[in-house]
Order: structure tokens, then C-alpha cells, then sequence
């Protein structure tokens, strides 16, 4: 009898261990934090802006804001990584529109970016910070000429800053850059970046050692385009337009972010009949590019995509109007692009979640949206410390004698199925899915994980019906099994 007590203690404290782990490991995600409280409407910038950045153990956010009568651009900022919130503080105080902020970060120097009217038509505005955020210098007008001035974005390597924005100056919009190289204490002369007689606009920048990747919308072929330019010298110079899609639909709103030589840019689509979210990838610094990916596959509209990439770990953040109202949805790529986890939805509630950002920084996502669930637009946070989707699950306190793969059940599946597996020892353990050919187009698990046995669901609706492999992975051991999936 004493035995059967000890044991069933053993497996009860082992459950225990195993769902604070499951909890820690796969519950990741925290709550939805709101930012804003007011009545006025706190909306956030374009997709193809940055407004979180991250550095260190400080979060930094930015948005425009009208609970002053007109839109200002507001600043707020955690000093434990997302965990805890200071005050809002006002960046900007004048009686026109501040609008469209982006920022950017390098230790303990925030800067800021954004377009405002007080001058009598837009212009682009610039202020930093030298404490992480304790204090702000002066604002800086950074153009000055009778036309308009929009969309700015900032990107930083280093003491390198370059801000980019798209200007009516020539007669139709175009893309312009300006640079500093001591922390923006001193800035070059503007330089015009695209020559042609359409409209170029929301450019999305980002810098990385020598170079600086640009993407923006161009209709200079008829509709709207992707476009790509690089600087392989710190933006002393930049070479010639590449055009990054070529259909007849319209391609919108470019996020691009780079990590080493890889650079990758995330756009929205409607040449599959509705907007969905498609991806591209240079594996060489932008000279040449892979195919286009297609993210999304949902009968709805989905937007705004927002990129990051850490290593060979790729985030995009979008909204997505699948659920009958606009959510936040998530993916992430653990190989550059190749494939991509299944979907994750970010939020659930009955108004209006869009225009997401996302900032990494070691493990840590962070994510900051614009939300109407309040009864206006608010600014809302949430974070997952681990940097992987959830999408695990533990399923008992035993520890199998040793590791094994299950048939998928159901099989045949429409859309969606579950894949059990078991493993007796600590490690990574990776579960991925392959077409026919061979290709790997999922990978469902790639964590370490402890001892236990684990169900991993697939959502296979942005495939095509047909026969697939699943394949575990863990140490010297690899197993197999096929399934189908019928529409």
C-alpha cells in the first residue's frame, strides 16, 4: 500500500513539474496589456514603421495621440523587459498634427521620427533621447521645402541613423534618405532615392553593418509594386530599383528587416481574390531573391505585416479579419523563411485589433497593436519571453520507456489534425512535415522539451489536399508516417 502511495505522489509531483514546465514552455504568451487609458484615440503608424524597439531591458514605444485636442506623439517604456509600464510622457506639444512616429534604438539613445504640419504642411520631425528615454532633447526639423512630406521611418546601425520618407518636393511622391553619423547630431544633405513619374511611398527601412535595405509601394508599372534599393556603403550611396513582385494585382504596405546576408520583406497581396500576407527572401544581401511565399490562406482580408528577424528566426505580426473582425495574428519561421509554424492568433475580442508591431530582442517577442475594444482606439502590449508558438501539448506525467512516433489522428484529416509523440530523455525535439517531393513545409515543433509524451496539432487549410509526411526528430533518432489530407 505504501508503495502505491509513493508512486501515486511520484506521478502526481512529476505532473505538477510537468505542467508548470508545459506552462512556462508553452503557455506563452501574457495577457493583453493596455497601454493607453483616455478618451481621445491612440492610433499607431503604418506597418512599414517601427513603433517598439528594444534595448536591453527597456521596451520603447511610440504613438500619436489626440487627448490633447490634436494628434501628438506620445512615448511609454518598461525597464524589465515588458513586465511593468512607466507613465506616458508627451514628446511633442504644438497646435498642429504630429503624426506617424517611428523609432529606433542603439543602448541608451532613443530616436524618433515623425511627420508633422506646424509649419503649414508636413514636414518630417525628429527628436532623441540620450537616457533611455528619461529625458528628450529638442525637436529637430529634418526637411523643409513647400510640399509634403510623409511616412517617415528610421533605421540604425550603430551611430549610423538614416531616415527615410516619401516627398511630393519633385511633383509626385518619391523616396528620400538622410543620414547621420554621430547619433544624430549632425545630419547630410537629403538624397533622392527613387526617379520616376508615379507615386513611390511608405518605405520601410533597416540597417545592418554596410548595408541599408529599402522596400516601398511604386505603381510606376501600372499598379502597385514592391520595390527594393540597398546601400552597400552606410547610405553614402544606393544602386538601382529591383522590382520584387510583378503581377497584376496590387502589392502593398513593405515591412523588410535583415539578419547577416538574409534579408526579408513581408507584404499584403490581393492576387489570390483577397488580401492575403506573402514573404520574400534574399539570401545574399539583397543581389538575389527566392519566390514568393504566400503566408496567409483564409477567405478574408489580411494586412499591415510587420517583420522581424532575429538569427534565422523570422516574425511577422499582421491583421487578419478571418474571425468575422479584425484579430492579431503570428508566425514565425525557424529557418529562414523556408517554412513557417502554423498560425497563431494573437488576440480574441468582439471590436478592432490592427496595425501591429513586433520588436525582438535574445528570446523575447514583443508585440503592440492599436485596439478598439474600449470603446476607442487604445494602445495594447503583450509578449511571449520564450519566442516560440504555442501549439504543444503535454499530455501525462508518465516518462515513456522510449521515444515513438503515432499514426495523425484523424487521418484523413480536413483541415486540421494532431500528431502524439513520446521522448524518454531532455533535448530538442523537432516534428516537421513534407510534400511528396520531399520539401519541408512545416515545422510544428522545434523546442527543447523534458521527457513526456506530447500532441502537436496541424492546420493544413493553406495547402492543397494530397499525401504528406511528418517526420520526429530527436537525437540519432528519426521516424516517419504519412498522412492525407482531403479537402
Amino acid at each position: 500500500m505504501k508503495l502505491l502511495i509513493d508512486v501515486k505522489v511520484f506521478c502526481m509531483t512529476s505532473l505538477v513539474v510537468l505542467i508548470l514546465t508545459t506552462v512556462s514552455v508553452y503557455t506563452q504568451w501574457s495577457s493583453d496589456f493596455r497601454m493607453t487609458n483616455n478618451p481621445g484615440i491612440s492610433n499607431i503608424s503604418l506597418n512599414n514603421s517601427r513603433c517598439i524597439s528594444v534595448s536591453g531591458q527597456f521596451v520603447h514605444t511610440v504613438w500619436m495621440d489626440d487627448r490633447d485636442n490634436n494628434f501628438e506623439i506620445y512615448y511609454k517604456r518598461s525597464s524589465d523587459g515588458g513586465l511593468n509600464w512607466e507613465p506616458v510622457q508627451r514628446l511633442t506639444v504644438d497646435a498642429a498634427m504630429s503624426e506617424l512616429p517611428s523609432i529606433a534604438t542603439n543602448g541608451s539613445i532613443i530616436h524618433v521620427v515623425w511627420s508633422d504640419s506646424r509649419n503649414g504642411n508636413s514636414e518630417i520631425y525628429y527628436k532623441r533621447s540620450t537616457n533611455s528615454g528619461t529625458t528628450w532633447q529638442a525637436d529637430e526639423r529634418i526637411t523643409n521645402d513647400p510640399s509634403v512630406s510623409i511616412t517617415p521611418v528610421i533605421g540604425i546601425n550603430g551611430s549610423i541613423i538614416h531616415i527615410i520618407w516619401s516627398d511630393m518636393r519633385d511633383g509626385n511622391f518619391e523616396i528620400y534618405h538622410k543620414r547621420s553619423t554621430d547619433s544624430g547630431i549632425n545630419w547630410d544633405a537629403v538624397m533622392r532615392l527613387t526617379n520616376n513619374s508615379a507615386s513611390s511611398t511608405v518605405p520601410s527601412v533597416w540597417a545592418s553593418g554596410i548595408y541599408v535595405n529599402i522596400a516601398w509601394e511604386d505603381n510606376r508599372d501600372g499598379n502597385n509594386e514592391i520595390y527594393y534599393n540597398r546601400s552597400t556603403n552606410a547610405g553614402i550611396s544606393f544602386g538601382s530599383d529591383i522590382r520584387i513582385t510583378n503581377n497584376s494585382s496590387n502589392s502593398l504596405s513593405p515591412s523588410i528587416s535583415s539578419s547577416g546576408s538574409d534579408v526579408h520583406i513581408a507584404f499584403f497581396d490581393d492576387r489570390e481574390s483577397n488580401y492575403e500576407i506573402f514573404y520574400k527572401h534574399s539570401p545574399d544581401n539583397g543581389i538575389n531573391w527566392d519566390a514568393v511565399k504566400r503566408i496567409t490562406n483564409a477567405p478574408s482580408a489580411s494586412g499591415r505585416p510587420n517583420i522581424v528577424a532575429n538569427g534565422a528566426n523570422i516574425h511577422i505580426v499582421w491583421d487578419d479579419e478571418r474571425d468575422g473582425n479584425k484579430e492579431i495574428y503570428y508566425n514565425m519561421s525557424v529557418n529562414n523563411g523556408n517554412t513557417w509554424n502554423s498560425e497563431l492568433r494573437l488576440t480574441n475580442n468582439s471590436s478592432t485589433s490592427g496595425n501591429p508591431f513586433t520588436a525582438i530582442l535574445l528570446n523575447t517577442v514583443h508585440v503592440l497593436w492599436q485596439d478598439y475594444r474600449d470603446g476607442n482606439f487604445e494602445i495594447y502590449y503583450k509578449r511571449n519571453p520564450t519566442g516560440n508558438p504555442t501549439g504543444i501539448t503535454n499530455l501525462n506525467c508518465q516518462i515513456p520507456d522510449k521515444i515513438s512516433l503515432s499514426q495523425n489522428y484523424p487521418n484523413p484529416f480536413n483541415p486540421a489534425t494532431n500528431i502524439e509523440f513520446s521522448v524518454p530523455v531532455s533535448g530538442l525535439v523537432k516534428v516537421s512535415v513534407y510534400d511528396v517531393i520531399g520539401r519541408e513545409i512545416a515545422a510544428i515543433v522545434n523546442s527543447n522539451l523534458n521527457p513526456g509524451t506530447y500532441k502537436a496539432d496541424w492546420d493544413a487549410s493553406k495547402f492543397n489536399s494530397g499525401v504528406y509526411f511528418y517526420t520526429l526528430t530527436s537525437g540519432s533518432f528519426t521516424e516517419t508516417k504519412k498522412m492525407i489530407f482531403i479537402k
